[in-house]
């Protein structure tokens, strides 16, 4: 790319190559190339014209700041990866007049838990519970989270994530949602109209499970890149279509379930679900993802649906990489989040959750060359030269 470019009178040359800091893609900008002189006014120049002949590859020091690790040293850093767990939490009442959301963050799960339970390390648990028809169910959740995840299904223990402990994690949980659901028909303090969505997140050592029934969401961010670790469980979806009117059940023209749910997937909601064991359309089973963390994954955005019917996942990703980037904080990328939802006019209760697996997201390194102090001297002479003619 060759760039023509005023240059002006300062005392000491300075050569730069470099990328400007990400922006959004509205706001992308172009490499460019700055160039000053010594204390004469020149006329312009052009950069290519600059570093000529009189410039001989022996004589530039460059610095590269980027250097490709090959496969060897890439392998190795995904198996010596230990995440940094932080994270932040924000929520919002939105434009309702009540809140029915609750969401559960603890970065040390084994401190929680104490020393009966053995996990890898780092341990963590998240939660966001998205509640409707009142805010009992997601409340109940919400307070009784560790012994119904945990206490109650004999969460299983070990030093070691392997394949039997993923599944044995998977099955825990599966029992963990449906007892969930048995205790809000049994409490007497839940309304039998009160239900919540529930999304949960692990993370043993490496590994990262979510669990998901209902439309809360989780977006994992590798190295800037939007991926979806949950599916929405909503009536209109084809997958969930074909199931809920196989049982009998009805969508209406606005996407809910026999006129009164948005969600296919919910803890709760007795009022709609058939007792005894027969099957229902609105059931309460999870649905799982999981993974392997690497270097390359920064962070985990949690949020109710309320954050993504106004924002994609890659623009919520986007959105907080740039904010941690500046000032590494989660918790005001998780209201920064919110706060872009209310701007998009969004209705709901909101609630953002941000759990970052590093120590720090640095800012983007300027990539380019620096010139060793013979070449600028050269360089110095050459526009010097120029100046004169």
């Amino acid at each position: 790319m060759i760039v023509e470019s005023e240059v002006v009178s300062v005392p000491v040359l300075d050569v730069q190559y470099f990328a400007a800091e990400e922006k959004s893609p509205a706001h992308e900008i172009e490499d460019v190339v700055t160039v000053s002189s010594s204390p004469r006014r020149l006329n312009q120049v052009r950069v290519s014209d600059l570093i000529s002949a009189e410039l001989s590859a022996d004589q530039l020091d460059i610095t590269c700041s980027e250097k490709v690790p090959d496969a060897e040293t890439i392998e190795s850093a995904i198996l010596e990866f230990v995440p940094s767990i932080r994270s932040g939490s924000f929520a919002d009442m939105g434009n309702r007049g009540y809140m029915e959301d609750e969401h559960i963050r603890i970065d040390d799960l084994s401190a929680e838990l104490g020393s009966a339970f053995k996990f890898p390390k780092p341990s963590a648990f998240y939660g966001v519970f998205d509640g409707h028809e009142g805010p009992e169910a997601a409340a109940y959740i919400r307070r009784n989270a560790m012994r119904i995840f945990f206490e109650d299904v004999n969460f299983p223990q070990t030093s070691e994530v392997d394949n039997i402990f993923l599944k044995e994690v998977e099955n825990s949980l599966r029992k963990a949602f449906h007892q969930a659901d048995l205790a809000l028909e049994n409490d007497c303090s839940v309304s039998t109209f009160s239900g919540t969505t529930a999304l949960t997140a692990l993370v043993f050592g490496r590994l990262l499970m979510v669990a998901n029934a209902g439309d809360c969401r989780a977006v994992l961010c590798r190295k800037g890149k939007a991926i979806d670790m949950s599916q929405d469980h909503r009536p209109i979806y084809p997958s969930e279509r074909r199931r809920v009117e196989e049982l009998g059940a009805d969508i209406d023209k606005y996407g809910f379930l026999n006129g009164a749910l948005s969600v296919s997937r919910a803890l709760g909601d007795w009022d709609k679900k058939h007792s005894w064991g027969s099957p229902s359309p609105l059931i309460s089973e999870p649905e799982f993802q999981h993974l392997f963390l690497t270097e390359e994954d920064e962070f985990l955005i949690i949020g109710c649906d309320g954050i993504w019917d106004f924002i994609p996942s890659q623009h919520a990703v986007s959105l907080v990489r740039r904010g941690l980037r500046q000032h590494d904080d989660p918790e005001k990328c998780a209201k920064d989040l919110v706060m872009e939802a209310l701007d998009c006019n969004a209705v709901d209760n909101l609630t953002a959750l941000i759990v970052c697996f590093s120590s720090r997201l640095a800012p983007k390194q300027k990539r380019g060359c620096r010139l060793s102090e013979e070449a600028l001297c050269s360089l110095r002479n050459n526009l010097e030269r120029r100046a004169n003619r």
